[in-house]
């Protein structure tokens, strides 16, 4: 999630663990930055901009690390307040709550998060929030700006915490069955269809959790259904594009770790002499927010290169009417995918895009 989230999260958590004992000011400001430290290896020196897209949440965010640095910043936090140095145990878990929270919230975006590393590597991605939502922020900043006008706990906040709490944990659960209802819709609409996909993942668009993307890779296209909770079958809309194949990059490690990383949801373009690949799951078609080039065409060759990340806008002309409408129940046509859109209702899903790139 973004950093504001993070550190309002880790001042609520803070705030309840610690609020009696150090006013809920102190607290909430330790509890912000305790939430805000797993993000701190953002400046670690990777080797390259592939490197720093895969390995970051990584061992900051891992559940065994945070419980091995927790008695270090524990103590910390006992030797600035004397208050707390009656209640070290107390202060122990209020340090590790704010950094388990922060790995598990990230847990539930798309992105990946290492939560066992090193005993388990590979990264957990629910996808059932959107990095940035304000339904869950706004619970948690209202809390946040209250304990930071207040010396001393009171009754009345201590309820307003737990209601803040309550509401932003309840939208998360509200995410996950989300979630399933988009999934079994797409998968309906796929089995009339007569697709069965490789692999299908699910994942609200931008800011809310009532209008969801389903990607669905079936061999060297990927489909983009989008559906909107508040609508019915009818405002199911779809999109083929091609995925590229990566025969020609089979030889390029760095693609492979690219793809290894997104679990196979990639695209690979040709841009001139570029060779990029592009992860599918953050970002809208073709606006991928992580997007690579990898390698250069030489005599017909892809040689690989010192991979380099390509910006790209992170929306197109009328995305946020197109969004609105979709969180709505409206089906809409999106206009920077019009091209590659499929007619459900005359199921004809199967018709396929070009081929994949030539090397």
């Amino acid at each position: 999630m973004d950093s504001l989230t993070q550190a309002a999260l880790g001042a609520a958590v803070g705030t309840v663990v610690l609020g009696r004992r150090i006013g809920p000011r102190r607290a909430a400001l330790a509890g912000a930055v305790l939430g805000t430290l797993p993000d701190l290896d953002v400046f670690w020196p990777f080797d390259d901009p592939v490197d720093a897209f895969v390995l970051h949440r990584g061992a900051t965010h891992s559940l065994v690390v945070q419980a091995l640095v927790t008695p270090l910043l524990g103590e910390a936090l006992v030797r600035g307040f004397r208050a707390l140095r009656a209640h070290r145990w107390q202060s122990w878990a209020a340090v590790y709550l704010c950094l388990s929270t922060h790995a598990l919230l990230d847990a539930l975006t798309v992105y990946g998060t290492r939560l066992l590393w090193p005993l388990w590597t590979e990264p957990v991605g629910v996808g059932s929030v959107f990095i940035v939502d304000p339904l869950y922020t706004v619970p948690l900043l209202v809390a946040l700006v209250w304990a930071l006008c207040l010396r001393a706990w009171t009754p009345r906040f201590g309820r307003t915490l737990a209601a803040a709490l309550a509401l932003s944990t309840g939208y998360l659960g509200w995410g996950v069955a989300a979630q399933g209802i988009a999934q079994a819709r797409a998968a309906a609409v796929l089995a009339r269809a007569g697709i069965a996909p490789d692999r299908t993942l699910v994942t609200p668009t931008p800011f809310n959790t009532l209008f969801w993307r389903v990607i669905a890779v079936d061999g060297d296209r990927y489909l983009n259904l989008y559906v909107p909770l508040l609508g019915g079958a009818d405002a199911v809309t779809a999109y083929a594009h091609p995925r590229g194949g990566d025969g020609c990059l089979a030889g390029i490690p760095v693609a492979g770790t690219l793809s290894r990383f997104a679990h196979g949801f990639v695209r690979y373009e040709r841009d001139g002499a570029d060779w990029r690949v592009a992860d599918l799951r953050m970002g809208l078609t073709p606006s991928y927010v992580f997007r690579f080039a990898v390698a250069e065409d030489r005599g017909g060759i892809a040689t690989p290169v010192a991979p380099r990340q390509v910006r790209t806008a992170r929306s197109g002309d009328g995305d946020v009417d197109w969004l609105l409408a979709g969180m709505a129940g409206r089906a809409a046509v999106r206009t920077a995918e019009r091209d590659a859109a499929l007619d459900i209702e005359a199921m004809r899903l199967a018709a396929r895009p070009a081929p994949a790139l030539s090397c």
